[in-house]
């Protein structure tokens, strides 16, 4: 159990680092080189920073302003979330920041359109890294990540919807054409972070098994999902087979595949996935 949670944090420290550094180079090659807000409070930085900068000639760190706004974020993480999740997330804006201020800034293309769709999809996957590694880039992520662990579903689409006021306001200080170029940014970003990060995602299994008993004992210590058997006859064979009826994690799918596959090797699998769920569901605490 230790040697577990020593590779569990290894791993997330691995991912937290990752996906800064891809935070931060992005940021200082797409982000700055088409004049985009990005979502959360990075863009909300990027925001003060060109706010100073154009109606007051006052250039300001970006990791001052980073950690200042994530203060508050990262407070109701900590009570609300989890206290391991908070600190890795809290590890990511730290060290965001600081790459953010020793890498030089390199314009990759001026193709504005471009830089959006791209620079988009770097910073989803950046996000995608960390929340693998169960950890976040802070600011709305906190938010994103509390509405689902209220709902039990993805909340992504819902921070887009709350970055539409900050580009409402860019809009009216800065020109549209930024703002709206920064919303095809941003649904990049959130289109990519929901088909990286799958822990929201459901399957529901069928499998028809000769061996339902050593089946279920696997499944039941590994997923600790709920199991439903019905039993039957099979109508070319006619034999007698089970039908188990399971609901699981995407995540779980492919280890769940090869147990069913150890213990019976004719087992008919058919995985489906599932659109919406109610009742009751284990999900994996995110500490």
């Amino acid at each position: 159990m230790q040697e577990s949670k020593k590779s569990r944090d290894m791993m997330t420290l691995a991912c937290v680092i990752i996906g800064a550094l891809i935070s931060a180079v992005n940021i200082k090659t797409f982000v700055q080189t088409g004049g985009l807000f990005p979502g959360g409070f990075t863009g909300l930085t990027v925001f003060i920073q060109r706010f100073c900068d154009k109606f007051f000639d006052i250039t300001i760190s970006y990791s001052l302003v980073n950690y200042t706004l994530n203060a508050i974020p990262a407070y109701i993480g900590f009570k609300l979330i989890g206290k391991r999740f908070t600190i890795y997330s809290i590890l990511m804006i730290l060290l965001t920041g600081i790459f953010v201020e020793i890498i030089p800034a390199t314009a990759v293309t001026g193709d504005v359109l471009l830089i959006a769709v791209f620079g988009g999809i770097i910073n989803g996957i950046a996000m995608g890294i960390a929340l693998k590694g169960k950890a976040s880039g802070g600011g709305t992520d906190f938010i994103a990540m509390w509405i689902s662990k209220k709902t039990n579903a993805s909340a992504w689409n819902y921070v887009l919807g709350m970055n539409a006021v900050l580009l409402i306001v860019a809009g009216c200080l800065f020109g549209w054409d930024k703002a709206l170029y920064s919303i095809i940014y941003q649904f990049c970003s959130t289109q990519t972070i929901n088909m990286l990060h799958t822990r929201y995602k459901r399957i529901t299994l069928f499998i028809v098994t000769s061996k339902p008993d050593e089946i279920i004992e696997g499944l039941l210590d590994y997923t600790h999902h709920g199991i439903t058997r019905f039993e039957g006859v099979g109508g070319y064979s006619g034999q007698k087979r089970t039908l188990l009826y399971t609901v699981i994690d995407f995540e779980e799918m492919k280890r769940v595949m090869l147990h069913v596959r150890k213990i019976d090797h004719t087992a008919f699998i058919n995985a489906t996935k599932t659109e919406s769920l109610e009742g009751r569901f284990y999900v994996e605490p995110i500490e």
